[in-house]
């Protein structure tokens, strides 16, 4: 059982919805970074969605792609990425931390690598956007193998055809993603998201969390209302891009937080 699983699992018990933050790697700088991520749990984050700077991030909105940027332009690397990881895992052994990015920077170092040093640094799941149910073979199975979560996305346009095979190799939970569109370009909405949650919950067994368009401590309430919990990335990494200090940063984290928790 991963700390994902372990995580759910608690949630699950005690009738609490799941609140998921992402933010940047080395945004707007690495220590910046690490401190941002530390104060996280406290401010409420059941998962910590750590983000792996790319230079063509395709699901990513303006924001999430100046923040790869500033990232980038900072020296931030997938060697820097997992150090800051390893650093967190110094004074947190129990939320767990969900690698999110695309496969180049992975394939670049080498899988079997890569999987090594991740185990090691204490990630405990992959999102590989980039990386369709047909490359399973690349990358999630041998993910799994390794006690790694492989978390698939699932999308408005994923049908009851498709479903299945997305869904064939998914472990720790499912990503929903409420929009047709990039992170941080449109709204989600409960109505539209709660028929969809209950369609791939039924069909995987897994929680399902959902993603892209929630923003708002509201929206986060109602998002949670339906879902196993939310993903909340492109307000919190413009906070960032905002220059806002790492308190008031963490301060809107935790009322995102409890608008989750508060179902």
């Amino acid at each position: 059982m991963t700390r994902i699983d372990a995580k759910f699992a608690d949630l699950a018990r005690r009738g609490k919805k799941a609140f998921v933050a992402y933010v940047m790697a080395g945004d707007p700088n690495y220590e910046t970074s690490l401190e941002i991520v530390r104060g996280l749990p406290a401010a409420g984050v059941d998962v910590i969605e750590l983000g792996l700077p790319f230079t063509d991030p395709m699901a990513d909105g303006p924001t999430i792609q100046l923040a790869g940027q500033r990232a980038l332009e900072g020296g931030m690397t997938l060697t820097k990425t997992l150090a800051l990881a390893r650093a967190f895992r110094e004074g947190d052994q129990e939320t767990p931390i969900v690698l999110m990015g695309y496969y180049n920077p992975i394939y670049s170092r080498g899988v079997e690598r890569f999987l090594v040093e991740a185990k090691e640094v204490g990630i405990d799941g992959l999102i590989v956007v980039d990386l369709p149910p047909e490359e399973d073979a690349e990358l999630c199975l041998p993910a799994q193998a390794a006690g790694l979560n492989f978390i698939r996305l699932a999308t408005p346009t994923t049908d009851d055809k498709r479903l299945p095979r997305v869904l064939q190799n998914t472990s720790g939970f499912v990503y929903y993603v409420s929009i047709t569109g990039i992170t941080g370009a449109a709204e989600a909405q409960a109505g539209d998201v709660g028929p969809e949650v209950s369609r791939i919950k039924s069909a995987s067994g897994l929680p399902v969390i959902v993603g892209f368009g929630v923003n708002s401590p509201e929206k986060s309430r109602a998002i949670a209302e339906v879902a196993d919990g939310v993903v909340v990335g492109s307000a919190i990494v413009g906070k960032i891009g905002a220059g806002e200090s790492v308190a008031d940063v963490l301060a809107f984290v935790k009322t995102l937080a409890d608008g989750a928790h508060s179902v």
